[in-house]
């Protein structure tokens, strides 16, 4: 298993959105363990395909007291098929938009309905802070960032504080 490259925003692959995966094959298996691995090495509780450059529609979580284990769970294809509910989650960060933290609405209940590593349909029923990693990692493959669901002056502090870092940056 190896550590894949986090895209950060404004990456293009980020707002393009991912592609459903048509075959599950032991390519596609080793990249959701490279997902895995990802995750874990950079403390995020979820990861998205396209966060990792990739297409197609994978997600990878894990929200367990015992990550040490390395036991995440996997949807591909996954849609939202039903939320209920509101609430905030507070200080929501993300991988590809780093020094961010914003409170977020978000549903409290969904049913997400998928494939799992086999090719097998699964429906995980979810609140709380399983329904937020969810439905943020689901965004991510819709091509939605948190920078889209914060007002429009927070995005627009955070854009220009993110391409001034760009510019400040010695080209290659």
């Amino acid at each position: 298993m190896s550590v894949l490259e986090i895209v950060t925003y404004p990456a293009d692959i980020l707002k393009r959105g991912a592609r459903p995966v048509d075959r599950i094959d032991s390519e596609l298996n080793r990249f959701i363990d490279d997902m895995g691995e990802t995750m874990y090495a950079r403390q995020g509780v979820g990861l998205a395909s396209v966060q990792v450059n990739d297409d197609r529609r994978v997600i990878v979580y894990d929200i367990s007291e015992e990550r040490e284990k390395k036991q995440f769970k996997t949807i591909i294809n996954p849609e939202l098929v039903e939320l209920r509910g509101e609430r905030v989650s507070e200080k929501e960060g993300c991988l590809s938009v780093p020094g961010l933290r914003a409170d977020i609405k978000r549903a409290e209940w969904v049913r997400v309905e998928g494939l799992d590593r086999e090719g097998q349909p699964v429906v995980i029923e979810a609140d709380g802070l399983e329904a937020v990693v969810l439905q943020h990692e689901i965004d991510h493959l819709d091509g939605v960032l948190i920078l889209d669901r914060i007002s429009r002056l927070k995005k627009e502090l955070y854009k220009r504080k993110v391409l001034k870092k760009i510019r400040q940056c010695p080209k290659p």
